[in-house]
């Protein structure tokens, strides 16, 4: 899979609510910083998204895409109940064909 394709991969599982596929897609070692949070492990990421997500039932539009190889920037917004819950750029590292670090920012 490239680079695009694992990363519109995650954001599909993630809306979709399949947390085996999620964490087929994460490295073991993944982390992901946000403003809000930190997580320091795939589990324990997968299991806040499936657990504790606050509002579960969103969904990612992605408005820019950027390849740069084992780098991907996603420029995009989350939706739900058909408004603009708030707008965000991702910044993936990529490893061995799994996600391995990701940076948010949102405002």
């Amino acid at each position: 899979m490239d680079a695009v394709a694992l990363v519109e991969r995650y954001y599909d599982a993630l809306d979709g609510h399949e947390y085996e596929t999620l964490e087929e897609l994460l490295a073991p070692d993944f982390v992901q910083h946000r403003s809000d949070r930190r997580f320091e492990s795939r589990d324990a990421f997968v299991r806040f998204m499936r657990d504790d997500r606050p509002n579960p039932d969103t969904q990612h539009e992605l408005e820019e895409v950027i390849d740069d190889g084992d780098r991907v920037a996603v420029r995009g917004r989350v939706v739900g109940e058909g408004a603009t819950l708030f707008e965000f750029a991702d910044f993936f590292e990529l490893a061995d064909g799994k996600v391995d670090r990701l940076e948010t920012y949102s405002r």
